[in-house]
């Protein structure tokens, strides 16, 4: 047999050969990989005579258009310090802006209560030099009747003819005491300080999110048949009537919910979720693969592992994931919130619900803190998609159940 008939086996025969002796129960010896420096390497293929023209021309260019790109980024790191510079001054600008704003407002406080202070030190002054006459009268009299007493002197120091008993008592002006600084103003005007300072410090916490928010827009295929949406996508109520629309694989048949129509994907994303038209209401992120038919806890937001979700029914305030529920305190001093935040931090696997007119965060769900919650589910897997559910109304009156999705544009 001739010796170019002796070829070396393909990767693939050679797989399946030694699966097979496997299979027949023979032992299989694996063969050492070969040596890299027993391989045979491929050289690159010179370039024929006639081709080289060419081939230089080619390279002449890609190393101009290198030169060019490398000139580019130059350009764009220099610029670096000059439009870093720029931004900073502007940022610097808007807060010399809010500074000369609180200074000028500090100073004309502080001027109307020194003005305050000069008309009740005038009033006092007034009633002091009166005080003060009336008690020089009273001395003069006393030096009189103590010169009468004396015989020796009662000749020379005739007894004064005006004096009355009566003219040298006087009795407090009950005005005198309603004399004073107004207070109660000051104090209504450190009540207003004090609510615009927490209302500033929300803002300024809020800042930074808005940064990051999204335009939320509600996926009519989503809707249940009793959910009307505005035209922009931005308002959805819950009507007692249903709508005319097809059974689609998507919407909600026994839950009155509804999903926004872009999907989170990555990156961090804001936006919030007015509420105060609402006695009942739902709030919350939901995987796609969210269950949409039935009524059991695959479909429910926050009874699953699809949904994060903030819930409001029957006076109580709950955050909920994966069927379990961390309860929020409500009182007159932190009530229900009639504005919700949302945030997500989708790479974090991270999101937080806010009282947006307070930035109070009410729930986080993320890998660390679970006191209650799944540790091992905060990482997201799926595109996220914002959520929202009304609850049945006990008495069948759905008029005041409304959501509205709030514009950030900036």
């Amino acid at each position: 047999m001739a010796e170019k008939d002796f070829r070396p086996l393909s990767e693939e025969t050679s797989s399946f050969c030694l699966a097979t002796e496997a299979r027949s129960g023979v032992q299989v010896t694996q063969p050492f990989p070969r040596s890299p420096k027993l391989i045979k390497r491929t050289g690159a293929v010179s370039p024929k005579p006639f081709e080289l023209p060419v081939l230089l021309e080619d390279l002449k260019k890609e190393r101009k258009k290198t030169e060019s790109h490398l000139e580019s980024v130059k350009k764009r790191q220099a610029n670096l310090t000059t439009s870093s510079e720029a931004m900073k001054q502007q940022v610097q600008e808007c807060y010399e802006g809010l500074h000369l704003a609180l200074q000028e407002d500090e100073r004309a406080v502080l001027d109307m209560i020194e003005q305050d202070r000069r008309e009740t030190s005038s009033k006092l002054n007034r009633i002091l030099q009166d005080w003060n006459q009336h008690l020089c009268l009273l001395q003069k009299h006393i030096s009189c009747m103590q010169l009468v007493q004396s015989p020796e002197e009662a000749v020379k120091q005739p007894f004064p003819e005006d004096f009355t008993l009566a003219g040298c008592r006087k009795k407090p002006d009950p005005a005198e005491g309603e004399i004073k600084m107004n207070e109660e103003r000051i104090l209504k005007l450190m009540k207003v300080l004090r609510n615009i300072s927490k209302d500033l410090k929300a803002q300024l916490q809020r800042k930074s999110l808005l940064l990051d928010s999204c335009n939320v827009a509600i996926d009519n295929q989503t809707c249940h048949k009793q959910i009307k949406v505005s035209s922009d996508g931005r308002s959805l109520c819950l009507s007692p009537e249903e709508r005319g629309v097809p059974n689609e694989p998507l919407r909600f048949d026994q839950l009155y919910c509804a999903l926004g129509s872009t999907a989170i994907k990555s990156g961090q994303q804001y936006w919030e979720v007015d509420v105060h038209c609402c006695p009942s209401w739902a709030v919350g992120i939901t995987y796609g693969s969210l269950q949409r038919k039935g009524r059991d806890k695959g479909a429910k937001l926050g009874r699953n592992r699809c949904s994060w979700s903030l819930e409001f029914q029957n006076g109580n305030l709950t955050a909920w994931h994966n069927d379990r529920h961390m309860p929020l305190p409500v009182t007159a001093a932190r009530a229900a919130p009639n504005r919700v935040g949302v945030f997500v931090k989708y790479q974090k696997g991270r999101v937080v619900f806010y009282d947006a007119e307070s930035m109070r965060t009410l729930q986080e769900f993320s890998a660390v803190q679970t006191a209650v919650f799944d540790r091992a589910h905060h990482q997201f897997t799926e595109p996220l998609y914002p959520a929202f559910r009304f609850f049945s109304p006990k008495d069948k009156h759905t008029g005041h159940h409304h959501m509205q999705i709030c514009d950030l544009s900036l």
